[in-house]
């Protein structure tokens, strides 16, 4: 033991519109943080700057000094053994870009990427509500519904590392087409933009079991989203609240699917949506051993998710946690 405390790690958060970068303790303390402009179109090469010059700025900093390891949640579909992004919808400059190698050359730092539900997962294993569960599964629900696995500390990727597609499962095979071409996914039938469009569609039948949420929209049917639904809610709203009962519904027959095929020693939710469905968690776990075959379903914690916007920065460094 020399005394000397590890270097911190870079956290980096990669999405459409944003670059957010973090220095992270290696307790999961971020130490400070910021963040710049994506360019999501036009050339691959203006991409990877924008992201370069989120992180120099960092490295400038008091806090980002000492940095030794840099971990990066970037849109998948990505390959994490390589670090190479291979074609992410809501990146369309980046097509088989090797950003791990691009970064290690420009920094000399070790670097790790993954995807950001798979490293979110990971932080809170590491320093968030999951710390010192074995069995991970994890889902972040926004505007779509991401998912990562966690098994003895270790993300589980699979054979071709697109394992933890959680999101995608689907529980109605009737149901309407998700983005991901399959029909009745979970995303499709319970992530905020189904909530708002459930809520719409309630509104339309009888608008005026709907007033509370229109007044929220200034009127406008089409304004109607799931965090108007939230806020209506919050009010003590009927009518949000049933939208919301519903979408609960969903996403307990979903978690029993999970839980029978992973058996969990414990389930986190992260995400805004997940934030607002969280006075129902109660209702989940009461529900979940009705549609479990597992007879030690009871047992499973459900829990919200500790590091809400800041996963994507939590969940990059703790990628590279175990690096010096």
């Amino acid at each position: 033991m020399t005394g000397i405390p590890e270097a911190p790690i870079l956290g980096v958060d990669i999405g459409g519109t944003k670059v957010a970068v973090g220095v992270v303790a290696r307790d999961g303390k971020i130490l400070a943080q910021g963040r710049r402009p994506m360019v999501a179109t036009g050339t691959a090469e203006a991409a990877f700057d924008a992201v370069t010059t989120a992180i120099d700025a960092m490295l400038q900093s008091k806090e980002g000094a000492n940095i030794q390891s840099i971990g990066i949640c970037a849109p998948g579909p990505l390959d994490p053994e390589t670090g190479v992004v291979l074609n992410p919808p809501n990146l369309p400059c980046w097509r088989n870009f090797p950003l791990a190698e691009k970064i290690k050359a420009r920094y000399s730092v070790a670097v790790k990427i993954d995807n950001d539900a798979n490293a979110a997962a990971l932080a809170e294993t590491r320093w968030g509500a999951a710390r010192g569960f074995r069995f991970v599964f994890y889902a972040t629900v926004g505007t779509g519904i991401g998912t990562g696995i966690v098994f003895n500390g270790s993300i589980y990727h699979g054979k071709t590392g697109s394992a933890g597609e959680g999101g995608h499962v689907t529980i109605d095979y009737r149901g309407p087409v998700c983005g991901c071409g399959k029909r009745g996914c979970i995303e499709i039938l319970a992530a905020g933009p189904a909530i708002g469009t459930r809520a719409r569609s309630k509104i339309a039948a009888e608008p005026s079991r709907g007033s509370e949420m229109l007044d929220l929209a200034g009127g406008k049917l089409d304004s109607v989203t799931s965090e108007l639904v939230g806020k209506a809610f919050s009010t003590g709203d009927p009518l949000a609240r049933e939208v919301l009962a519903e979408t609960v519904d969903l996403l307990t027959a979903w978690l029993g699917n999970i839980v029978d095929l992973l058996d969990p020693d414990v389930l986190v939710m992260g995400g805004g949506v997940a934030a607002m469905l969280s006075p129902f968690f109660d209702d989940i776990e009461q529900k979940l051993p009705n549609w479990c075959v597992n007879p030690r379903a009871s047992e499973i914690p459900l829990l919200l998710a500790y590091y809400k916007a800041d996963a994507g920065i939590a969940g990059g460094a703790a990628l590279c946690a175990g690096t010096s």
